[in-house]
């Protein structure tokens, strides 16, 4: 082969090489990179119209509970709040003859949309009666959280039982939907 014509043909295949490289970096890599983010979107997209669907279905057993859990809610009243709390603990620690060594709460207004009675409960009893206890408040239908539980042993077996706890009852402030 002739100096020339290889000289020509390098230059052809670097000239090709360059075209195919700007082609790349220029053309393919962003069409590319923008069928796959587009690719990603709809595959999000078509998740959150299954969401929802789904959601759509489920409306009436949503809305039902909306409203169950707005029914037990506590009274936008404080002592009436305050009173319903200390008579549902009362009712539960006579029911599982748990004596109440101390309680106190205090409100805490976090949004303009809830507030919240918090409180602190002390009682004893053996292990059995406190875990029903518990059971009792966390079944019954009022609003009640449990927020921490501590236990702590009195005697060395374990018989008798302290417990601490710090619940939280929602008062909703606001009747919208």
């Amino acid at each position: 082969m002739k100096i020339n014509n290889r000289q020509q043909l390098l230059l052809v295949l670097t000239v090709v090489a360059c075209g195919l490289f700007v082609g790349d970096k220029l053309i393919f890599s962003p069409l590319t990179n923008l069928w796959k983010t587009r690719a990603k979107n709809v595959a999000e997209l078509r998740k959150k119209v299954k969401d929802g669907n789904f959601l759509i279905a489920r409306e009436q057993s949503l809305r039902s509970t909306w409203q169950q859990m707005r029914a037990n809610t506590l009274p936008n009243n404080q002592s009436l709040a305050e009173g319903q709390v200390l008579k549902a603990i009362t009712a539960w620690s006579d029911e599982n003859r748990v004596p109440i060594a101390s309680y106190s709460s205090n409100w805490k207004h976090d949004a303009d949309e809830y507030t919240t009675l918090d409180c602190h409960v002390d009682a004893s009893g053996s292990l059995d009666q406190l875990s029903r206890f518990l059971y009792d408040i966390e079944k019954g239908p009022m609003g009640l959280r449990l927020e921490s539980v501590e236990l702590s042993a009195h005697d060395t077996t374990g018989q008798q039982l302290t417990l601490s706890l710090q619940i939280s009852g929602l008062v909703l402030n606001s009747q919208g939907k």
